[in-house]
């Protein structure tokens, strides 16, 4: 297991990606996630990623979070071998995950979130790559 990305809600890729770009980060590719209603721009840092979120509405989880809490850390994101089977621990240890689980996310990849309220107060990410 190992720290995937650290996902950021911006209100506008555009806008915020010269931000990253100062500190010698580039970009290495956009893609729309229909999934979860958002354009992910992902920059590569150590073995790891920040991925920018621009929601494509006010409707959807990041466009509220950006409408409740600004613009800032959305979730921490954490790679696994096996998602069904750390869905399973999970479950066991008495966390449910938001949503339905898993689902299609970036990069090709398998998702599943758990609450706030149920994690310490981080927003958790699960990503199995495919």
């Amino acid at each position: 297991m190992k720290i995937r990305h650290i996902g950021i809600a911006v209100d506008s890729i555009e806008k915020r990606l010269s931000v990253w770009e100062s500190f010698g980060l580039k970009l290495d590719h956009t893609e729309k996630v229909d999934s979860e209603g958002v354009t992910t721009a992902h920059l590569k840092v150590g073995g790891y990623e920040i991925e920018l979120l621009e929601p494509m509405s006010k409707e959807t989880p990041v466009g509220k979070f950006i409408d409740k809490k600004g613009p800032g850390i959305h979730h921490l994101a954490l790679e696994v071998d096996d998602i069904e089977e750390s869905l399973a621990k999970a479950k066991k240890n008495g966390l449910e995950p938001i949503g339905k689980a898993p689902r299609p996310g970036a990069d090709n990849t398998l998702i599943a979130f758990f609450h706030p309220k149920d994690t310490g107060g981080v927003l958790l990410e699960i990503v199995q790559s495919n």
